[in-house]
């Protein structure tokens, strides 16, 4: 497949199945090279069943840099805030007493743009995805999380390249996501490597390093959009820390986006094998100047022996990084890029390993870890309290690598249908949640449910994080136990006998949760969950499935009239300057939108000046019509949004792609069935 190619400007890789290109641009140049590559390229990967979306590719590198409208890694989920610019996998060691480094992106220091992304892959690659809960459209018994991605790549391809130095290394990466409430923001890289020579020489590795290299932003893209223009003062925002007793480094804006970020990105060493028994894992960590080819210190590394350097942690040759340069790197923000790694490996007696040819494989796992800050505290300061949730979401990473990637797991998802009507939304859900087994206790925990549901005007914000923004609307438990308040399920319960069936669904909905009084025209979001005992002989709390599982977005209105007596209308009319649902921002002109509602299931909608010109026109069908056609829910949705039907939204954008001026419009609808048209007016006055 050819990807469109997007401007991307100072720092990232662009892959296609024919070309890659690698575009970067200095003080006042852009410059480009173009070479073919055997090998088919994959970026249209990302994690989604969490609260962080992040690109994983199959030749070594994470992220994407923030182009175009795919996540790089964006936390909280669809909330616009992204945190890697881009990262990539790094391999050192020595062959034959030469060193070699193989690296998946680095900050390129010279005129080679070609130089520095020296993974690639097979022609036919895939990234194969499989999931372990049995409602996903990809579950496979296989697998190890909610969302795992599969890829293997290597260092053996040349052409094209320039001052590439294999070493001869396959790399198989799996990375694994959850979508539970308490594990949902970080993602796991789970890196295997095998020494599979290059160009008939077999020699063992020895004296090996392994790395991830990151270059971390933190930076809303509803606040500072585009990836153009920019130049490198945006850059310059991110302050840096390192915490060498968690084996962790981590970025964060310090004076850029305030106020629309607020949080941490961090990458963890989760461990490694082999390793010497009874042997603690450390890590390794250094820092440099994006593109720096003078600082003493903080240069960039553009040959093996630097790069090698860097990953033993060293700033210059010799010279470790200490905790002085790293509480000012956590103060003086800049445009940095930094490494964590480790090595070098030894067996599990503690004698050096070599990484004989296809008969050894060696382990790394890191972890990708998101999280906000914590508290109200100047967005600059970097505290131990600010970082609670950081060393939470850590916390949870690390005990996920410790028990195998098992973690304690709530009761299933329960299946959940929205019905939307004029001023009311139904929520009808499954009882599977019921039968669920705790994988840790092996036993049958159910206790209840939990209905949430959003605040109108809560997603009029450019740093949204759902997690926070659902509110509980109802919480039932089953009755005379010693668990939570026994509500019992009478309330929510539709029978006993016959549960709620609809048409070309084989689902079974026991349960509803009405909602009235709902406004017209706002969009909710509206999630059930379900909820365990806890398990105190294993020192575990309740836990809940996910909030983000089940997301039903819903836009309250009319649903659709087929009738000749329906009214139809426009809301609001007047128009006066803006709607409380627009939104702000520098977006304003294009976020504007009003509701025609009343409206027949297919029909075409024609708004006319007084004097009879043609402003616009909008075809509607209640079947598949949700919005995306206009701006306001580009920007404030996700796409999944619901309709009642009977509504059409318009941005007061004209055929010609100009907003409309102040004045009386008038409007036509035809019924595309009977061909009835009914005529109505509304006012604009901005």
């Amino acid at each position: 497949m050819v990807k469109n190619l997007l401007p991307i400007w100072s720092r990232v890789v662009i892959p296609f199945s024919i070309f890659f290109v690698v575009i970067f641009v200095s003080v006042c140049l852009l410059e480009s090279n173009v070479y073919t590559k055997p090998n088919d390229d994959i970026n249209n990967k990302f994690t989604n069943v969490g609260n962080i979306q992040m690109t994983v590719t199959n030749y070594g590198t994470i992220g994407k840099g923030y182009c175009g409208t795919q996540p790089s890694c964006m936390y909280p989920k669809g909330s616009g805030i992204e945190n890697l610019w881009l990262g990539g996998f790094w391999f050192g060691g020595l062959k034959n007493g030469q060193i070699h480094v193989t690296t998946g992106a680095i900050d390129v220091s010279n005129a080679n743009k070609q130089e520095g992304f020296e993974f690639t892959n097979g022609p036919g690659s895939v990234i194969l995805e499989r999931s372990s809960l049995f409602t996903s459209p990809f579950y496979d018994p296989k697998a190890v999380s909610h969302q795992d991605f599969v890829c293997e790549f290597f260092d053996t391809i040349t052409a094209g390249m320039q001052n590439h130095n294999p070493v001869g290394i396959k790399v198989l990466l799996e990375s694994y996501t959850y979508n539970l409430n308490f594990a949902n923001s970080f993602v796991i890289l789970n890196y295997k490597i095998v020494n599979i020579g290059y160009n008939g020489d077999t020699s063992p590795i020895d004296s090996i390093y392994v790395g991830l290299w990151k270059d971390c932003v933190v930076r809303n893209q509803n606040v500072s959009p585009g990836c153009t223009g920019v130049g490198t003062s945006y850059y310059s925002h991110g302050a840096t820390g390192y915490i060498d007793t968690m084996r962790m480094e981590y970025t964060y804006d310090y004076d850029g986006d305030i106020g629309f970020t607020d949080s941490y990105c961090g990458i963890k060493l989760l461990g490694a094998s082999p390793k010497p028994v009874n042997d603690t894992v450390k890590s390794k960590f250094t820092v440099w100047q994006f593109k720096n080819a003078g600082d003493p210190y903080y240069f960039s590394p553009t040959d093996d022996p630097q790069k090698y350097s860097k990953m033993k942690g060293f700033l210059a040759p010799g010279t470790p990084i200490d905790s002085n340069r790293i509480n000012y790197l956590r103060t003086h923000p800049a445009n940095r890029v930094s490494l964590i790694s480790y090595g070098p490996y030894k067996k599990t007696d503690g004698t050096p390993l070599s990484l004989r040819y296809q008969l050894d494989t060696i382990n790394v796992v890191f972890s990708v870890i998101c999280a906000k800050k914590n508290g109200t505290d100047p967005a600059s300061m970097d505290t131990d309290f600010q970082k609670q949730l950081l060393y939470k979401n850590a916390g949870w990473a690390q005990r996920a690598y410790d028990n195998g990637y098992k973690l304690p797991s709530p009761p299933d998802i329960p299946v959940t249908k929205a019905e939307v009507d004029e001023h009311k939304v139904t929520l009808w859900w499954t009882n599977n949640s019921e039968n669920s087994v705790d994988p840790i206790s092996g036993k049958k925990d159910f206790e209840g449910y939990r209905i949430y549901r959003t605040n109108a005007g809560a997603d009029l914000t450019n740093n949204l994080d759902l997690t926070t923004a659902l509110k509980l609307m109802g919480d039932f438990d089953s009755c005379c136990n010693a668990y939570s308040n026994n509500t019992g399920f009478k309330f929510i319960k539709y029978s006993d006998t016959n549960p709620k069936m609809f048409p070309g669904d084989t689902n079974k909905y026991w349960y509803m949760f009405e909602f009235p009084n709902q406004l017209n025209g706002f969009q909710y979001i509206y999630s059930v969950t379900a909820y365990d005992k806890g398990d105190p002989t294993q020192g575990l709390e309740s836990l809940e499935s996910s909030l983000l599982a089940n997301l039903k977005r819903i836009i309250v209105g009319s649903t659709p009239k087929d009738n000749s007596s329906a009214e139809i209308g426009v809301y609001p009319n007047p128009y006066y300057g803006s709607a409380i649902w627009d939104g702000s921002g520098n977006q304003k002109e294009v976020l504007r939108k009003i509701y025609f509602f009343n409206l027949p299931s297919k029909c075409d909608i024609s708004i006319w000046t007084l004097s009879g010109d043609l402003v616009q026109t909008l075809h509607h069908d209640a079947n598949t019509y949700n919005g995306s056609d206009i701006q306001w829910f580009k920007t404030y949705s996700d796409g999944t949004q619901k309709f009642a039907g009977g509504e059409h939204a318009w941005d007061l954008i004209s055929k010609e792609n100009q907003a409309i001026a102040t004045g009386l419009y008038l409007f036509t609808v035809k019924d595309a069935v009977t061909g009835d048209i009914k005529k109505g007016k509304f006012l604009i006055v901005k």
